[in-house]
């Protein structure tokens, strides 16, 4: 049997072929045909080789500017980011795709796609033929390449334009692989408005990485180039399911896939499965793709990163803060911040700049976690923490609570507690339970704000970058602006022991390049000496220290051990709680991102009652470690008015914790016993021939006049006359504790002269009973306790001094009034 193509057929087929080729030298007409079909794919052919690879096509990997993908730790979608065209993008390699979507995405655009050049000859004559047929655009004729050189080089909606379009996609074909085509087509072609490439369409509309897509989905993935605003399953998925089915039955047509496989997907419903990205961490998401929380990344072209946060308690946190959001509405506030730490690792667990990240009215773009605001009381207990350091401080040092006056370049600084009240000798664990501002500043004065800010630098407030001077003494009120995300690490650190670790953010980083990168946690540095944070954390997670200001049983004391901080700016613009266990520290912040004042909030009230919810959550399922190591303090007991060992006279007593080494060496002075004359209750000297023993309190001259305005039990000064005594008197100073020197007061024109007045006070020794101030040498005013006399301003320069009953007198204060 001969074959088709025999010898004598060969021959026949020359024949005729040489025939032909006669015919055509004679005829002009048909030169003339053939060269007007050759000369276009000539000059497509000619133009293709002097047209360059486009320029985004020479890298080595598809879609050169993706998106910055952001997950959880457990790699669970918390938000995407658009690349600097606005799109969410992402580049994929065949290797990771299954086969349905490649064979779904030729079905519906390009069948012909591995036996064409790059321009499909019959395609496009199909689509002439079905033009003039309807009189109308019926088909396109692009290949899959044109459609990618379109891409890569916009051209306009002319006749020219189309022609390069063909040489691009000419030049492209012998460039590159049909394997890199295709991806670079599947990584860059928009499949929805500002949805570029199929892994970016496969987790915008289904949540889930292309490498998962079942055949239903990849069909309807695959269907929307075609039109990418069109089919757009946002606006309804009618149209979508109609063009899904075409495109897998185009798939069962050649061969793509099963007839069953076909039938199972065409019955399924379009069904969009987005992920919680706008429930999840909107300011989180920003402040990385700012460079705001991870320095290792900035300038790195970053793809995707896992970060540090748990999406389940980030979606608590948020639903806590909405609620607390609504509940402060009561006292005029809008807006809650709160952020949650791992102590062992630095890790941000959760972070909620604002709980309605949309809401325009509440001003809900804003950042509460790293909006710079006055912290209020929150700082004391690094102020404490530099006295211990610089001063040996400890917990039963004594601190005044008296009234002070610091010279300041404004004028005369003169602290108030939140309660308008002054509580005399204060034990440090006192002062800091209860947040009484006077003992701080006194303090922090003592210190010095060089020292103070030293510390405060070592823990992290980065934000205190103005000198010492302009902060002052007023730094242990919040005098300064710092951020929660600052403040909760440095509470962080103390639950550490003191030492410092920053913030870490991403665990994680995938380079658009291919690579990646591991940030592990960061080295830590001791900021404060282990025994001395441990102090503080034994006293901050006291509630009998609190109780003053807080009573017992409050929101602050949670079913396991907590050291907790409050905090109120000044005029109630800010309320803060931080506080931490062993495990997790927890930073919340309530107020107005305008800046407004609430109506009274204070942070016990405003942001302690969403800390103890966080903290609650933050701790589920977790067995609390002890808050601080007990070897590393002494325990003993003191004077509860004194702070130094108790005498026998001491009648209340409490169990104080110190740092080994640093307990206590003096015996209380406070509590004292006399004689006194039984005649009239006075001292009794030696020529009283009955006396009476007494015990009462007898106070240095720092405390007399509070004592005394206060009805203290303080022993009797003065000696009986019926037997005086011969001890020496008292050596305490005698002294002004107003005006300062070189205060200058300015006289306000609007008010009336006689009532602009300053009120003169003494600090006198406990013997003391009367005093008389004299100012510019004439005696203006006698007084008993508590020694304090009002003066009417007068123009000029004066000195005021003060003398005793027994002609001791204080050094002269010099001031002026303007």
């Amino acid at each position: 049997m001969k074959s088709a193509r025999s010898p004598s057929s060969r021959a026949l087929v020359a024949v005729h072929a040489r025939a032909w080729l006669a015919a055509l030298r004679r005829s002009a007409w048909a030169r003339a045909a053939l060269g007007a079909l050759l000369a276009p794919v000539l000059a497509l052919a000619v133009a293709a080789v002097f047209e360059p690879l486009p320029e985004a096509l020479r890298g080595v990997r598809p879609s050169d500017d993706p998106s910055l993908r952001v997950l959880d730790g457990e790699r669970r979608l918390l938000g995407d980011v658009r690349n600097d065209a606005g799109r969410l993008a992402r580049g994929v390699s065949l290797a990771e795709l299954p086969p349905e979507v490649p064979s779904a995405m030729l079905a519906a655009e390009d069948a012909r796609f591995y036996s064409h050049p790059g321009i499909d000859p019959v395609a496009m004559g199909r689509a002439a033929l079905q033009a003039l047929w309807h009189r109308r655009v019926v088909s396109g004729a692009s290949t899959l390449t044109q459609q990618l050189a379109r891409n890569v080089v916009p051209r306009p909606r002319t006749l020219g334009g189309k022609l390069r379009e063909m040489a691009i996609a000419l030049r492209i074909e012998a460039s590159l692989s049909k394997r890199r085509i295709l991806e670079e087509y599947l990584s860059r072609v928009e499949f929805g408005p500002g949805i570029q490439g199929i892994e970016a369409a496969s987790r915008y509309y289904f949540d889930k990485p292309a490498q998962k897509l079942s055949l239903a989905e990849a069909a309807t993935l695959a269907g929307m180039p075609r039109g990418p605003s069109l089919y757009d399953p946002r606006r309804g998925t009618e149209r979508v399911q109609r063009r899904r089915d075409r495109v897998l039955a185009r798939m069962l047509e050649r061969g793509w896939a099963s007839e069953e496989a076909v039938r199972i997907a065409q019955a399924e419903p379009v069904q969009l499965t987005r992920g919680r990205a706008e429930g999840g961490a909107p300011h989180f998401v920003r402040a990385l793709e700012r460079g705001l929380l991870e320095p290792a990344l900035r300038g790195e072209p970053v793809a995707e990163v896992v970060t540090t946060l748990s999406l389940d308690l980030q979606r608590e946190v948020t639903e806590l803060a909405r609620g607390t959001v609504e509940r402060i509405e009561s006292v005029d506030a809008s807006a809650a911040s709160v952020i949650v730490i791992d102590n062992a690792s630095g890790d941000i667990l959760a972070y909620v700049g604002s709980p309605y990240f949309s809401d325009s009215a509440r001003l809900g773009q804003n950042d509460g976690v790293l909006a710079l605001r006055q912290p209020g009381s929150t700082l004391k207990p690094f102020v404490y923490a530099a006295a211990m350091q610089r001063l040996g401080f400890g917990a039963e040092t004594l601190l005044p609570d008296v009234e002070l006056h610091l010279p300041t370049p404004e004028g005369d600084y003169s602290p108030k507690n939140y309660d308008g009240r002054f509580h005399g000798p204060v034990r440090l664990r006192e002062a800091l339970g209860n947040s009484l501002n006077v003992p701080a500043v006194f303090a922090a004065q003592e210190v010095g704000p060089d020292g103070v800010l030293a510390v405060l630098h070592a823990v992290g407030f980065l934000s205190l970058d103005r000198s010492p001077s302009h902060y002052g003494a007023a730094i242990a009120l919040g005098d300064g602006e710092v951020t929660l995300a600052e403040l909760a690490n440095a509470y962080a650190t103390l639950a550490r022991d003191g030492a410092y670790r920053p913030l870490r953010a991403v665990k994680e980083a995938k380079l658009s390049g291919g690579g990646s990168l591991v940030l592990p946690p960061r080295a830590d540095t001791q900021a404060i000496p282990r025994e001395l944070a441990v102090l503080v954390t034994d006293m901050l997670s006291d509630p009998s220290a609190r109780a003053l200001s807080f009573g017992r049983g409050s929101v602050l004391e949670l079913p396991f051990p907590v050291a907790v901080k409050t905090g109120t700016s000044k005029g109630f613009r800010d309320n803060w709680t931080v506080g931490y266990t062993r495990e997790r520290t927890v930073g919340v912040w309530v107020g107005n991102f305008d800046g407004h004042s609430m109506n009274g909030s204070s942070g016990v009230t405003g942001a302690a009652p969403l800390f103890r919810e966080v903290m609650l959550a933050a701790m589920r399922g977790r067995e609390p470690e002890p808050l601080a190591p007990p070897e590393l303090l002494a325990e003993g007991e003191v004077c509860a008015l004194s702070g130094k060992r108790p005498s026998t006279h001491c009648a209340h007593r409490v169990r104080e914790r110190f740092v080994r080494g640093r307990e206590p060496a003096e015996t209380c002075d406070f509590h004292v016993e006399i004689a006194v004359d039984p005649r009239n209750g006075l001292r009794a000297g030696p020529a009283c021939s009955h006396v009476e023993r007494v015990t009462g309190e007898s106070f240095p001259a720092r405390y007399v006049a509070w004592a005394k305005s206060a009805g203290r039990a303080l022993v009797p000064s003065e000696w009986s006359p019926a037997c005086p005594g011969t001890e020496p008197r008292s050596s305490g100073e005698v002294g002004l504790s107003y005006p300062f020197p070189g205060a200058r007061f300015v006289r306000d024109p609007s008010v009336p002269r006689a009532s602009q007045a300053i009120v003169l006070a003494a600090r006198v020794p406990h013997d003391v009973t009367r005093v008389s101030f004299h100012v510019d040498g004439r005696r203006v005013a006698s007084e008993g306790a508590p020694f304090r006399a009002p003066w009417a301003l007068t123009p000029g320069e004066h000195a005021v001094h003060v003398e005793t009953s027994d002609g001791r007198a204080s050094a002269p204060v010099r001031f002026s009034v303007e």
